[in-house]
């Protein structure tokens, strides 16, 4: 049930981030969130008058990722070699990890000093935010499949990735908060090799880049 509800929340977000590339975006989203300037993300919704002051807790779910649509596909149709080809366990490797390094980036910003307090399960009726962020449209350009033999690929940049990252109400579920930012690695304009070191890198730049976001943006709703 979580895999079909995220396949929808990735589609939906996709089609948002397509629309935008050929009109601006909406001035409130379907589920009335209403767009606010923020410096250094492409879109933050925030539901009015909703207020993260009065919270006292946080809830930190596990980070979902998603590839683009057809990645693996796109992928395999040039490797001739049966060796070269990227097969489910490298799409899942490469998924488990960057959701693992997600997961602890944003839960490192939260337990910064001064920290907020983390909580992993609660009853009905506290006041508890739960941070809700996945990657998706995450397109690596040139996946390290670890073939045998001598084998370098080379790039002008490792790929990108999309943060949809939902912050909700515990009690009620209500979305309060809805952050749409895409990010592309750094691109240098010449060929240089690409691997999972090279990979990993720009991956970490971008997700130390929005757990710090994050950060700022709760102190400021905190007035901290």
């Amino acid at each position: 049930m979580k895999n079909s509800v995220w396949r929808t929340v990735a589609a939906c977000a996709a089609v948002l981030l397509y629309g935008c590339a050929v009109n601006p975006p909406p001035q409130v989203s379907h589920d009335g969130l209403e767009l606010r300037p923020e410096a250094g993300l492409q879109q933050v919704y925030v539901k009015p008058g909703a207020s993260l002051a009065d919270y006292e807790g946080f809830g930190l779910d596990d980070c979902s990722v998603a590839f683009r649509k057809n990645w693996l596909r796109d992928q395999n149709r040039d490797r001739i070699s049966l060796s070269s080809r990227v097969t489910q366990k490298d799409v899942d490797r490469i998924r488990d990890a960057l959701a693992a390094d997600c997961d602890k980036y944003f839960r490192e910003a939260l337990q910064q000093d001064p920290a907020y307090q983390l909580v992993d399960s609660f009853s009905d009726g506290e006041a508890v935010l739960v941070l809700k962020p996945g990657i998706i449209n995450l397109d690596v350009a040139a996946p390290d499949v670890m073939s045998p033999g001598i084998s370098r690929t080379y790039t002008t940049s490792a790929g990108e990735a999309t943060l949809f990252l939902e912050i909700a109400d515990g009690t009620t579920g209500e979305t309060l908060v809805r952050v749409v930012d895409r990010r592309r690695g750094m691109d240098t304009g010449r060929l240089e090799w690409t691997n999972s070191v090279t990979n990993r890198a720009d991956a970490d730049r971008a997700l130390r880049y929005w757990a710090g976001r994050l950060r700022e943006g709760l102190d400021r709703a905190a007035a901290r």
